[in-house]
């Protein structure tokens, strides 16, 4: 992995206006992270917070490590920043991606559900009380992935929606038809593109997460299966007004990987100025 000068240096330099937290820690800490951001004229926008919200057992220890998180929104003077909720899954679902659409099995049942909403609106409060705007991440191989596991959240909870582009295609969706449906709730915002043929791969071979990760599942926009054009049509007749975040998920195996990736974001960023003017 490359350290967080180098990332954060790319960012700036092909053109972004800020970044989400990343890991907890890999950006900076407390005393430091606000000065880092500074430096390269970036602002904190989100992080992400997983948390096994099903599991009452666990929301103890992973309350506490979204405490954490919140603290680092503080250091960085985050006061755009969402609280990224996202469920974190079980073992059985990351092995599972994309499967959801079609296997409502896999999915949870009423209590499931009861506990996941329950467990939402304790860390949306929690978000709340920091003066932070939480929003929620449905995520591929997680129990908030196909459209139908979507809907059933917001149907239970008050929270706002963060619409990613590609897990949602992952996931059996259409983005656009999201935004039209879910505009309402919808709060962040992740852009990603992806290849409809590695998930095909990925799903024939059993295979889990981080393998789609590490064969590309995700790839530079424009050049994968999600109609972005169409997408950011839509998006520029609606009212939403919050962050935009480029994403390019993947798994780093050499070192220049690093310099691939940050070439890539600077294509990304050229791609948003051409097809949708941003």
């Amino acid at each position: 992995m490359p350290g967080p000068e180098f990332v954060l240096a790319a960012i700036s330099g092909a053109g972004y206006q800020g970044t989400e937290l990343g890991p907890p820690g890999y950006l900076g800490q407390r005393d430091n992270l606000h000065d880092r951001l500074a430096e390269h004229d970036l602002v904190l926008v989100g992080g992400y917070i997983p948390i096994r919200f099903s599991e009452p057992e666990h929301w103890g220890e992973d309350l506490a490590a979204m405490e954490g998180t919140l603290d680092l929104f503080a250091a960085a003077d985050g006061d755009e920043a969402k609280a990224v909720l996202a469920d974190a899954g079980s073992p059985e679902r990351a092995q599972l991606p994309g499967r959801a659409a079609s296997d409502h099995s896999i999915g949870l049942d009423t209590s499931g559900w009861r506990r996941l909403s329950q467990g939402i609106a304790r860390a949306a409060d929690l978000a709340r009380t920091r003066g932070v705007e939480p929003t929620f991440h449905h995520h591929t191989a997680t129990f908030v992935e196909a459209p139908w596991e979507i809907e059933r959240m917001l149907e239970l909870t008050d929270v706002g929606l963060l619409l990613d582009t590609g897990h949602l295609a992952l996931g059996g969706g259409d983005p656009t038809e999201a935004l039209r449906a879910w505009g309402e709730r919808i709060n962040h915002l992740h852009v990603k593109d992806v290849r409809n043929d590695v998930l095909a791969s990925v799903i024939a071979d059993g295979a889990d997460m981080p393998e789609a990760w590490r064969r590309g599942v995700f790839c530079e926009l424009g050049t994968g299966d999600v109609d972005l054009d169409t997408f950011f049509a839509e998006l520029a007749q609606s009212q939403y007004s919050g962050w935009l975040v480029v994403e390019q998920d993947m798994v780093p195996q050499s070192p220049q990987d690093a310099a691939d990736a940050e070439a890539s974001q600077i294509r990304n960023r050229a791609w948003l100025r051409e097809h949708a003017l941003l």
